[in-house]
């Protein structure tokens, strides 16, 4: 097997794992957004364009599944970015 699909599996599996145990706090732009109290004026825009607001996928209603699959499908996502750079840089190089 390749290794850019074993790192590819592993990171799905960690992901599928480990996203449900991730922290419910706010993160770091979240905590200044509160604690400058200009949260609510962005957020409504903010979750309305994002295809994943909150970390979870929307229309699931179970949190924990619904943060896995957010989970895998922002590793798949990046990883094609990352993988697609390396692949095109490499074709540039001599």
């Amino acid at each position: 097997m390749k290794k850019w699909r074993i790192v590819l599996l592993t990171s799905i599996l960690v992901a599928l794992i480990l996203s449900p145990f991730a922290s419910t706090h706010p993160d770091g732009l979240e905590r200044v957004a509160e604690n400058l109290s200009f949260a609510e004026k962005g957020g409504s825009a903010a979750a309305w364009f994002s295809p994943m607001p909150d970390y979870t996928v929307p229309g699931i209603s179970n949190e924990r599944i619904s943060t896995a699959l957010a989970g895998v499908t922002g590793t798949i996502i990046t990883f094609a970015v990352v993988f697609g750079a390396a692949k095109s840089l490499k074709r540039r190089l001599p």
